[in-house]
């Protein structure tokens, strides 16, 4: 099996994590390939200074110090560093974070292009197109760290909350969060807040629990899964698992 710096590589991933291996599937592969090789799509991921999930989380949390206290550095955003992107990506870290207009992951942490891999959904939902996204972006491009960013004043998981049936596909959104605040829906405290940090660390555990790719590269000390929650008024970004 072909690896990048111990993970994974592109085709065992795109093949194995489908589970399955035709002779249709390989030549569809190929195809593929071909395709991404001739746009120059990440055709060398191989990240040549790997970051610790350690290293990765001090400089999320700095970076975010830093927007709170107004003293943005706006690093990585150079046309330089756009050409010197055009071959290949290395984020040294990958979100799981809200749609919500007001938690942009680059900004709040301070970051620029090729940084972090975000991936966006209304309550930070670990939805199984979430989860692929983040199996990619640990397992052939090398982030060793997800932080599950939630955030106060979530509609979603105020949504989730409601005993009512959501409408249309919102729906999906809103079971994807419930069973989360069904653990807290009887507990002390304001049961809003509760659930956003009982929602966050639901999404924790399912992308560990629901992933056999993430859950080998934790098992082998390769990957680090975090819950963060943002707060809306201060702009703050505080570690919750």
């Amino acid at each position: 099996m072909s690896r990048i710096n111990g993970f994974v590589g592109r085709r065992n991933f795109l093949l194995g994590a489908a589970g399955f291996a035709t002779a249709g599937s390989l030549i569809w592969y190929q195809q593929q390939t071909s395709i991404l090789q001739a746009d120059g799509a990440d055709a060398n991921p191989v990240n040549p200074h790997p970051v610790t999930a350690t290293e990765a989380l001090k400089r999320l949390l700095e970076g975010n110090q830093r927007f709170v206290e107004q003293k943005r550095k706006y690093p990585d955003q150079s046309m330089k560093r756009v050409q010197s992107l055009a071959k290949g990506q290395y984020p040294f870290a990958s979100v799981l974070g809200c749609a919500d207009s007001r938690v942009p992951a680059e900004i709040i942490f301070d970051q620029g292009l090729g940084n972090l891999f975000v991936v966006r959904v209304a309550g930070n939902v670990a939805s199984d197109m979430a989860i692929g996204s983040l199996e990619y972006a640990t397992s052939v491009l090398g982030s060793q760290l997800i932080v599950v960013l939630g955030h106060k004043k979530c509609g979603a998981v105020m949504e989730a909350l409601q005993e009512k049936p959501a409408p249309g596909r919102i729906s999906y959104i809103v079971e994807g969060i419930r069973p989360a605040v069904a653990r807290v829906r009887l507990s002390k405290g304001d049961v809003r807040e509760n659930a956003i940090a009982a929602n966050i660390k639901y999404q924790v555990e399912k992308l560990q629990s629901k992933s056999t790719i993430l859950a080998n590269l934790i098992q082998k000390g390769k990957l680090q899964v975090v819950g963060a929650c943002y707060d809306v008024v201060t702009g703050k970004v505080s570690v919750t698992t």
